[in-house]
């Protein structure tokens, strides 16, 4: 593992302090505290993992698939399906390999999400990973309704040294992406990250605005590769998965960012997210600054979770 990586995971592990404290404190008690697996055994278990957020649904499907461990390996002692549950765990959330081929082509980012979950703040540290990645970025700021989010995305530009294409407050959304790929064009940009408009109370406009953007960027920008992240609030739990499915609604969502990991008892949801959505968590943010937000790795994750490498350490 490389210095900045065990570097983050170590940030991470302390991150999940209030989700462990949630989750494996409970699982551990259980693992000792039991004589014997049985029914009463899984249902703590149970219980637990959705008290995590991790969800009905997956949490159902984590323990269909310890059971079949258990019996597999003919396990008679709680204590060792400790080992089998993160197993488990790890299983529901593998969807593949999570792709990052955007960073290597001409691309288009559409960030999407409601107001308040992040969304850009993920724009602006994302811009300045890529551009320290050699990329020409350039950023539009297509969220005109939210004065606070044109000024804000001003600012990460002038951090990040990218260019910045915006208009005045009130501006039509796909009037700013629309220029903002003519600007990507002409300046031979690699990368273009949109931040949009997340008013979800005004679901009907909201998501015609989407429409609008994603025709928009089909007929200008069609040669684009092209990735709709969802940004979510990882302290509002089950609600940030409900949300997802909203968008999912409207737009052909690729990846989840999640954000404000390290403020919450709720980062079973990233488990519920990648095994119920099946959408890959892209990328978690577990603080204020920029190296902040890092690329999303569901074993580094599980394994911090449970802190399993804390003897290592």
């Amino acid at each position: 593992m490389s210095e900045e990586k065990k570097g983050f995971f170590k940030r991470l592990v302390s991150g999940l302090t209030k989700t462990r404290n949630n989750i494996v404190s409970g699982i551990d008690s259980i693992f000792s505290g039991f004589s014997k697996i049985d029914d009463d055994f899984y249902e703590e278990i149970e219980e637990i993992l959705i008290m995590g957020d991790i969800g009905v649904v997956t949490t159902n499907e984590i323990i269909e698939n310890l059971k079949v461990k258990v019996k597999e390996n003919k396990i008679k002692d709680p204590a060792q399906c400790k080992q089998l549950l993160i197993d488990s765990i790890k299983e529901q959330m593998d969807i593949g390999e999570n792709a990052y081929e955007y960073e290597h082509k001409k691309s288009i980012i559409l960030m999407i999400g409601v107001n308040g979950v992040g969304k850009t703040t993920s724009v602006g540290k994302l811009a300045s990973q890529l551009k320290n990645q050699g990329n020409k970025v350039i950023m539009a700021a297509a969220d005109t309704f939210r004065a606070a989010a044109i000024e804000q995305l001003t600012e990460w530009a002038h951090r990040a040294g990218t260019d910045i294409i915006a208009q005045q407050e009130g501006a039509d959304p796909g009037a700013v992406i629309f220029d903002a790929i003519q600007a990507s064009k002409a300046r031979k940009a690699d990368i273009l990250i949109c931040d949009t408009a997340g008013r979800l109370h005004n679901k009907k406009n909201l998501m015609e605005e989407l429409k609008k953007i994603d025709r928009i960027v089909e007929k200008e920008y069609g040669d684009a590769h092209r990735e709709n992240f969802i940004v979510l609030d990882a302290t509002t739990g089950q609600n940030a998965l409900a949300q997802a499915k909203q968008f999912m609604e409207c737009a052909d969502i690729t990846g989840v960012i999640l954000t404000k990991m390290d403020g919450t008892a709720k980062g079973g949801i990233a488990v519920a997210i990648q095994s119920e959505l099946n959408i890959p968590v892209k990328y978690i943010g577990i603080g204020e600054k920029i190296e902040d937000l890092q690329k999303f790795d569901a074993n580094s994750f599980v394994d911090a979770l449970f802190d399993v490498n804390k003897e290592q350490d």
